[in-house]
């Protein structure tokens, strides 16, 4: 499938807010991803696409959107209330437009966390899982895990795929972090990825094939998920 397959949609957040999505359903769709972007680009940022993309070809339907200050074209993020409402906008639009799809919400770095604390304060409309693309543990250079204490009231299963050079997740912190959350919580560390899941050319490897081995190990976990009927 190509990025100009999806399909566009238009989410209602509240009476003064209202964004862009792309809903993207290949044949046959086994899951929906509810795809959040992250904080410095928007849904149709390279990456972003090239994900949704690469997930429809293995089965996987996605619903990226637009968090409200992207859809305005501001630089400061939304504060936490209103990200939070624009995900559990997003996932009752996903639960209506594909409610035959069980559903798996996440993101890219803030879509992701902006993901989890709705999650946590209040379980998402027909969310199975949680699938993180790099958590933003901490700021670059300020090692902290003090991000990551929602999480334990976070109720479904969780997916965390970090690159080994992510600058925004000491991997001891990480990993001390899922180990605490239990069995409900899977890490998958990409070798030689940065926060972005670039690798250097010096590593032999090329961005594609970091990818394919995420969203591989993205599929396996959202089949195991769906398979086990788990949801809050």
């Amino acid at each position: 499938m190509n990025p100009s397959d999806a399909e566009p949609v238009t989410i209602v957040v509240d009476d003064a807010h209202s964004v862009s999505a792309l809903l993207l359903v290949p044949p046959r769709a086994r899951a929906c991803y509810l795809f959040a972007h992250g904080a410095g680009a928007g849904m149709t940022h390279p990456f972003i696409a090239v994900v949704a993309t690469e997930l429809a070809e293995r089965g996987i339907a996605t619903l990226r959107y637009q968090f409200p200050y992207m859809e305005q074209r501001a630089r400061r993020p939304d504060p936490p209330r209103l990200a939070h409402a624009m995900v559990r906008a997003a996932a009752g639009e996903a639960t209506r437009l594909v409610p035959e799809l069980p559903l798996i919400a996440g993101g890219k770095s803030f879509g992701g966390r902006m993901t989890s604390q709705a999650q946590a304060a209040a379980p998402l409309p027909g969310v199975r899982g949680l699938a993180f693309l790099g958590f933003p543990l901490h700021p670059a250079k300020r090692p902290s895990d003090e991000r990551a204490a929602h999480l334990f009231d976070v109720h479904v299963p969780m997916l965390f795929l970090q690159g080994t050079r992510d600058q925004l997740a000491d991997m001891q912190l990480l990993q001390s972090v899922i180990n605490r959350l239990g069995k409900g919580a899977s890490l998958q560390l990409i070798q030689d990825a940065d926060h972005s899941f670039h690798v250097a050319a010096r590593t032999g490897r090329k961005d594609a094939d970091v990818r394919g081995e995420m969203l591989d190990t993205f599929v396996r976990w959202t089949m195991d998920v769906v398979a086990s009927g788990r949801s809050d």
